[in-house]
């Protein structure tokens, strides 16, 4: 599992389990069924649960059908509760108050909104290499999405104007070749929230995504463009994501 092409985060977490999975092994010859569901239950959230318990059978399978002797657990996913994002009201209002805030996150809020880029990785890991000479465009390559297709993306011209492109092999917002760590900009998110009571609980940095998805599904009415504009690996994606949206037309 570690050599193929994964998240950090779905690597550190099998890893994690599969080091509970090797004491058992040692302890007991086996993994008990008890271990399984006990480990299960540590987490009280329907979506870890159903998580986890995704991470978990998948290594026990592959065990088992491998001639290892070993249970899979029999305790169900756990319905979650869906969550409706609505948009932001006044976009426009808001991004002027970051601008004022902290340049770095007015950035990366634009980009989220006008370009539909993932916050924490897409937007946070961005060299000036990685924009066009004139910032029309931004190339990504397979390694640097998600979806792991490589993306090329329309800058907005409203974007462009607060952007000066610095030594190509620099990161956008250290201004260095390594980029801030991976909490950088939820720190700041909410910092400027502690400042700005006003602003709902519900709205994160990835609200700007939702806002610019439901805007280009209300201006296109097609899916597939959404799903070309989102980099969704697939239309089904694109569907999922949409359920979670408030959007009136569907």
């Amino acid at each position: 599992k570690l050599n193929e092409p994964l998240s950090e985060k779905y690597l550190n977490t099998i890893e994690t389990i599969a080091n509970e999975l090797r004491q058992q092994v040692v302890l007991h010859k086996t993994i008990p069924i008890e271990f399984t569901n006990n480990y299960l239950n540590r987490y009280k959230n329907p979506t870890s649960f159903n998580t986890i318990r995704r991470h978990l059978n998948a290594l026990l399978n592959y065990l088992k059908e491998n001639g290892f002797r070993v249970e899979i657990s029999s305790l169900r996913p756990r319905k979650q509760t869906e969550t409706l994002h609505k948009p932001i009201e006044d976009i426009g209002g808001l991004l002027e108050e970051i601008r004022a805030f902290n340049h770095n996150l007015f950035v990366c809020c634009s980009l989220t909104y006008g370009c539909l880029l993932r916050p924490h990785r897409e937007i946070r890991l961005l060299k000036w290499e990685d924009f066009s000479d004139d910032l029309s465009h931004i190339n990504l390559t397979g390694s640097k999405v998600k979806s792991k297709r490589n993306r090329i993306v329309p800058v907005p011209s409203y974007i462009r104007e607060v952007l000066i492109k610095r030594d190509s092999n620099c990161n956008v917002f250290s201004n260095s070749i390594e980029p801030y760590n991976k909490g950088y900009f939820s720190l700041i998110w909410r910092r400027f929230k502690r400042l700005n009571p006003d602003i709902k609980t519900s709205v994160t940095i990835y609200s700007f995504r939702h806002t610019g998805a439901i805007e280009i599904f209300k201006r296109t009415g097609s899916i597939i463009k959404l799903q070309k504009s989102m980099g969704h690996s697939s239309i089904n994606v694109s569907l999922t994501y949409l359920r979670g949206l408030e959007v009136p037309e569907l």
